[in-house]
């Protein structure tokens, strides 16, 4: 069986174009979750760029900083977290189903 390598070339070109239109519409894809019963909302891009951070008024007596930076943190990672599965669902779709790593983002 003889291996046409310049369709080969042609085929990984053409998947390496597609992957990079998939992160121009990750980033303008987003992701938002809550933690806290709502009290700290995060949004995530595609990218995992965190694109904002809203925090309820309720949040900001100065003897709930640390519950406040807990819930920071948590919701943060949980955005990271759907913002990398949205990347994965996306790559799954050009590779046919074969799951690809999120480093090539």
């Amino acid at each position: 069986m003889e291996v046409d390598f310049s369709e080969l070339l042609k085929q990984a070109k053409q998947l390496q174009e597609r992957i990079k239109e998939i992160q121009e519409q990750l980033a303008r894809k987003t992701v938002t979750v809550d933690t806290g019963g709502g009290m700290v909302t995060v949004t995530v891009n595609g990218r995992q760029e965190i694109v904002s951070i809203k925090i309820d008024p309720l949040c900001v007596d100065p003897r709930d900083i640390p519950m406040l930076e807990d819930l920071i943190l948590t919701a943060v990672n949980q955005g990271i977290r759907r913002s990398r599965e949205l990347a994965a669902q996306e790559l799954k779709q050009i590779s046919g189903g074969v799951p690809l790593p999120i480093d090539l983002l």
